[in-house]
């Protein structure tokens, strides 16, 4: 993905936003079980034979919520996730609407979205690599415990992108989607 294009995208999220908009960015490790059909060979996305592993990353984003009413709090998020496991990686960028609840609790935010953008394979043992479309959803708790910034207590998300595998290269059809529980947790900087 193009970086000049992720910063018109985050811009324009940002610009969207009138004088009450809540934007937030965020940084977060990242854990994801990820798994797919067994491939045997030498594009396999998880290894020879393994239908399934577990990755590790991070993850970037900014939020712009800048629709306020009865309740909850409305906006987009952009975020890039990037993942490793076992030598091979995964990296998105992804964008979509977001929902903020309004707190039962003083501090406490809870949150759901859902998105879809680009995700990017490459099997360890061989430098080839795809980018296809990916969509997920995704629902969290933030704590806000200082006046401009929140810990993100838990995010779980899933997630599905057609990843790199032998059967692609071989002409042999389109690639499996690898499905991903995704968990996080992390720190968001707030500013209205």
């Amino acid at each position: 993905m193009k970086l000049h294009l992720l910063a018109a995208v985050v811009g324009l999220a940002m610009a969207a936003g009138a004088a009450q908009a809540q934007v937030g960015v965020y940084v977060t490790p990242l854990v994801s079980r990820i798994s797919n059909k067994a491939d045997t060979g030498p594009f396999a996305f998880l290894g020879e034979g393994k239908t399934s592993g577990i990755f590790t990353g991070a993850g970037f984003g900014v939020y712009d919520d800048f629709h306020h009413a009865n309740g909850i709090d409305a906006g987009v998020d952009v975020r890039g996730d990037f993942l490793r496991g076992n030598g091979a990686h995964l990296n998105s960028f992804l964008v979509g609407p977001r929902v903020v609840f309004r707190p039962i609790k003083p501090g406490l935010r809870p949150y759901a979205e859902a998105f879809v953008g680009v995700g990017g394979s490459r099997a360890a043992t061989n430098p080839a690599s795809i980018k296809k479309f990916e969509f997920g959803v995704a629902g969290g708790l933030d704590y806000t415990f200082a006046k401009h910034v929140d810990w993100r207590v838990i995010e779980v998300g899933y997630s599905a992108v057609p990843t790199v595998n032998s059967g692609v290269f071989a002409g042999n059809g389109t690639p499996p989607n690898s499905n991903m529980i995704n968990l996080r947790t992390g720190i968001v900087f707030r500013f209205k």
